[in-house]
C-alpha cells in the first residue's frame, strides 16, 4: 500500500516562490526546477527510509541540480513534506518550521 502524500501549505509556498524566481531568471528554468522537485518527492514516496534523519523524526532529501532540500516526516500511512528549503538560507528557518 502506498503512503498518502501531504504537502504542507508552507512547503507549497516555498516551491511557488522558487519557481517564480527561477522563471524570472530564464524562461523554462522554473519548469526544470518543478520537474526536479517532483522527481525528488517521487523518490521520497518510493523509499523514504533511505534519506537521512536530520532532526528528531524528520528526514531530508536533496533536490538534484538545484540547491534545495526537502524536509519531511514519514510513517507507514503518510509522508508529510514540511519545507522545500534553499540550502544557503539560515538553517534556523527550516528548524523552526519543524519544531
Amino acid at each position: 500500500m502506498t503512503a498518502e502524500l501531504v504537502i504542507a501549505p508552507e512547503a507549497q509556498n516555498d516551491v511557488d516562490d522558487a519557481y517564480r524566481w527561477y522563471e524570472n531568471r530564464r524562461f523554462g528554468l522554473g519548469e526544470e526546477f518543478l520537474g526536479c522537485v517532483d522527481a525528488c518527492i517521487q523518490a521520497i514516496c518510493r523509499m523514504p527510509e533511505i534519506h537521512p534523519q536530520i532532526h528528531e523524526e524528520y528526514r531530508r532529501a536533496l533536490v538534484r541540480r538545484f540547491p534545495y532540500a526537502v524536509f519531511f516526516e514519514c510513517s507507514a500511512e503518510k509522508i508529510t513534506v514540511y519545507s522545500i528549503f534553499h540550502t544557503s538560507q539560515n538553517p534556523e528557518k527550516w528548524h523552526n518550521r519543524l519544531s
